[in-house]
């Protein structure tokens, strides 16, 4: 079995949501004067490759230690989207074609190219495409589990559509997956291809940081 890694890094000052505090990380131990080393860490939950449950934007909804594991692995849709112009809201007519299969209780990544353009400027922050809320329904109709997308919002970065597309999908129980990377060998792979996206186990949270893989033979 082979790992394949989906994960964007996270370190000091790294892109993400313009709306979140500024990742830091500080040593809060050195080898030369400790002898020891340790790093601090100042960064939201919804940082870097992570796992949005519910709470994210249901009021009363499931927190992440709710939702139970086995939600989070799966088998899994890579959507080629590459090339999809900036600010495109992802519907129906974009999925329909490429998702012929039946989809219930799968997972479905969204592949725009997008993670391959992650930094700190305007065209990341505010420009990318994302899933619209007919997309989301979309989704939703057809019984997915899961849904991630390489970019820091599945929904974009602009309300109404951003609050509606997670609403649609949290609300469905559908957990959504963001700032992913879809490398070569992801795209070689074949589908489906199993995904574990394990989130770390933060009591009561809305969201946590995941090393999302695909497990192909």
């Amino acid at each position: 079995m082979r790992l394949i890694d989906l994960s964007q890094p996270i370190y000091h000052e790294c892109p993400n949501c313009p709306a979140h505090p500024s990742v830091k990380v500080e040593y809060g131990a050195t080898h030369e004067k400790e002898g020891w080393h340790l790093e601090l860490l100042s960064l939201a939950s919804h940082t870097g490759s992570h796992v949005d449950a519910p709470l994210h934007k249901i009021a009363g909804g499931a927190s992440l230690d709710e939702v139970p594991l086995d939600k989070f692995v799966g088998e899994a849709w890579i959507v080629d989207l590459r090339g999809i112009r900036p600010k495109t809201p992802i519907g129906p007519e974009h999925l329909s074609p490429k998702l012929k299969t039946a989809l219930k209780d799968s997972i479905v990544l969204l592949n725009t190219g997008w993670g391959d353009l992650r930094k700190s400027d305007d065209n990341w922050k505010y420009d990318s495409p994302y899933l619209g809320p007919a997309g989301a329904q979309w989704l939703v109709d057809h019984g997915i589990k899961g849904v991630g997308i390489d970019h820091y919002s599945i929904g974009g970065s602009r309300d109404p559509d951003n609050s509606k597309t997670h609403e649609i999908l949290l609300g469905a129980g559908v957990w959504v997956v963001e700032d992913l990377r879809f490398g070569p060998e992801a795209l070689a792979a074949p589908q489906p291809a199993t995904l574990w996206c394990l989130p770390v186990n933060f009591r009561g949270f809305s969201g946590a940081f995941c090393r999302p893989v695909l497990a192909v033979e």
